[in-house]
């Protein structure tokens, strides 16, 4: 702990960190605000059902991760880093001002491209703060500083969604408020921008291909040339695929498993960001300071093992009528209550063990001057992955009618099946990796 102390209180380290907590803060502060419009019908211009336009909001903010992010990757190789963030973050401030104007006017259609134009500003944002990080920190305080990010970027993530949720709530239909969140989050994120130091170059004489599907393309081909960096990123996108699957069934489960409340969601919720917080600052405290695969089989075993605990705890949940139960009944209506926050508090701790790992690895074993062009291959695979969870669950719930406890059962047992071949893989691979580079 006192190593990530002292990483955190870094001029290196803590206006990038900071940078990034607020991007991640505005990011579901505004997404979380938006959801509440329209479940709520604060705004009157609605086209479709509230699950059309919820669905529709999520695949505008994914979709530029398919679009923009091999782009992204070479402009971030190309250009100085910390300056491209500065500009990233004046487009944040742009975007929310788009944001004030849906909500002032009330035009839905307004509020879905500003949310649109922050999955762009996410796009772009995202190859330069993973592939920054090796360049800020020594190789022996990359664990820390992925520890310190994944944890960060949790607390952020449930900050936003209660900070959305209760200035929403608290304001009554008068939009004004959330405004100015948004606009001071965008502005707090800019200050903190300003202060990240200057950064190399990475490769000054790339050429940027704006053609953005010859570029994805070439980007993925790119990566799977490298087998080792190819395993690692497949690792990667599998752990956003298991993470999506659960976090999207929370709501339904919630409702149709718990007959609970929406703010037994955010109680949920809650308990699996803190998880996940909490693994990635015991990942590096447990599997030590230098790069390395130790606590991923512990994680893997974790995502298989708990989410069997939380469909058995599902099973052993009465069935109930009437009103929906609140916060306070999980405390107090028996043990099948804790033991499904259990489990999900657990979920999230294997997941913090498992992804803080492999995202150091992906930037140890990157090379220099490709490794913001490997992060973009990252997220294009990533956002494969969370689509595919989507139609994956659909399929199972929708289309085959299946319980959801047999489709948190059947993700274990993938879980399960593609962790054994990851690691069968990539074990013998970074042994054959860290001979290499001590013979150099």
């Amino acid at each position: 702990m006192e190593k990530n102390e002292q990483i955190l209180g870094s001029r290196r380290f803590l206006p990038m960190f900071l940078t990034q907590f607020f991007g991640a803060l505005n990011d579901n502060v505004f997404k979380q605000s938006l959801l509440l419009v329209i479940t709520y019908g604060l705004i009157q211009q609605q086209a479709g059902s509230v699950s059309t336009l919820n669905n529709l909001a999520a695949l505008l903010f994914i979709l530029p991760y398919f679009i923009f992010s091999a782009t992204a990757g070479q402009i971030a190789d190309k250009y100085e880093r910390s300056s491209l963030i500065r500009k990233i973050k004046i487009l944040e401030i742009v975007i929310m001002l788009i944001g004030t104007a849906g909500f002032l006017l009330g035009h839905l259609w307004l509020l879905l491209f500003a949310l649109f134009l922050m999955g762009v500003h996410s796009t772009f944002f995202g190859p330069i703060k993973y592939a920054i990080l090796p360049e800020i920190l020594k190789p022996n305080e990359l664990m820390s500083g992925n520890a310190l990010f994944q944890s960060g970027t949790s607390i952020a993530i449930l900050l936003g969604m209660i900070l959305g949720g209760t200035v929403i709530s608290n304001s009554h239909g008068n939009l004004l408020w959330i405004s100015l969140t948004v606009v001071a989050i965008a502005l707090i994120g800019y200050i903190c921008s300003r202060f990240i130091l200057k950064q190399k170059v990475a490769a000054p004489d790339l050429q940027v291909d704006w053609n953005f599907f010859r570029t994805s393309f070439q980007t993925l081909k790119y990566a799977k040339s490298l087998p080792l960096i190819f395993l690692i990123l497949l690792g990667n996108s599998w752990y956003w695929f298991y993470g999506a699957t659960y976090l999207t069934q929370i709501p339904q489960l919630t409702q149709q498993n718990l007959h609970a409340s929406e703010n037994v969601v955010s109680l949920l919720l809650t308990f699996f960001s803190v998880g996940i917080g909490v693994g990635s600052l015991l990942c590096r405290k447990i599997g030590g300071a230098e790069v390395n695969i130790k606590m991923v089989p512990i994680g893997a075993i974790g995502l298989t093992l708990f989410a069997f605990y939380l469909a058995a705890s599902l099973a052993f949940v009465p069935e109930r009528t009437g009103d929906f139960i609140g916060i306070v009944d999980m405390f107090t209506l028996g043990a099948s209550y804790y033991h499904v926050m259990i489990a999900v508090t657990l979920l999230g701790i294997s997941g913090g063990f498992y992804i803080v790992p492999l995202y150091a690895m992906m930037q140890a074993y990157s090379p220099r001057s490709h490794r913001a062009r490997v992060v973009a291959a990252n997220n294009i695979l990533n956002a494969v992955f969370m689509v595919s969870s989507a139609i994956f669950s659909i399929l199972v719930l929708s289309v085959l009618k299946i319980d959801i406890k047999i489709l948190f059962s059947m993700t274990a047992i993938l879980s399960a099946i593609f962790s054994i071949w990851l690691l069968m893989r990539l074990k013998p691979m970074l042994k054959t990796e860290k001979i290499a580079l001590e013979n150099e």
